[in-house]
């Protein structure tokens, strides 16, 4: 067994604990304190230049407002297809070779499909307008 000799006093209990710090009164934990009323700004007095000029009279009302009338204009919105026609508003545009395309793609095989990509042009199939 070990030898040492026990604490013959007791450790203070941690209510009465000498040096203990009080943060508030009890039972107020966790309270915001009432704050303090503001103390009043101290008098001012302006200085009297030479570009002094004290005010003689309040001033009148301010300017009122113009009045509009309550009419008023719905703008509806025009919805935008992608691909819809500019002319008619209702097709859609569809692709089309041209002759002068298809004659490129032919003649000159390889080079020419490049050609013929190039000269497409767009057509609406409502109205019948070509746009390219």
């Amino acid at each position: 067994m070990d030898n040492k000799p026990l604490l013959q006093e007791r450790p203070p209990a941690y209510a009465t604990v000498p040096g203990s710090y009080e943060y508030g009164p009890p039972g107020n934990y966790g309270t915001i304190p009432a704050p303090c009323p503001p103390a009043p700004p101290p008098p001012y007095s302006y200085p009297e230049g030479p570009g002094f000029v004290p005010p003689a009279a309040p001033l009148g009302p301010v300017a009122q407002q113009p009045t509009f009338s309550s009419t008023y204009t719905i703008v509806q919105p025009s919805v935008v297809v992608v691909g819809g026609c500019p002319a008619c508003r209702v097709g859609v545009l569809e692709d089309d070779f041209t002759c002068l395309g298809i004659l490129c793609a032919i003649i000159f095989f390889p080079i020419g499909i490049l050609f013929c990509l190039a000269l497409r042009q767009r057509r609406c199939p409502n109205c019948g307008a070509t746009f390219g």
